[in-house]
């Protein structure tokens, strides 16, 4: 995993409303397996930032 790629969540997180199958895009790398994710609506709008782990995520498509 690496910046831009877009991710699907793989486990529920409903403490910080954020669910199985949720896309996002990775926005950050704090360091090896550890990634911000922002989560936007289909009009682009973020609606949650959070810090995830790789194990908690899918890739879905890789930026080259």
């Amino acid at each position: 995993m690496k910046l831009l790629d877009v991710v699907a969540l793989l486990e529920d997180l409903p403490e910080i409303n954020l669910y199985r199958g949720q896309v996002g895009t990775i926005v950050e790398e704090y360091e090896p397996g550890i990634f911000e994710v922002e989560f936007s609506d289909r009009t682009g709008k973020a609606y949650a930032l959070e810090m995830l782990t790789e194990k908690q995520l899918m890739v879905l498509s890789k930026i080259s």
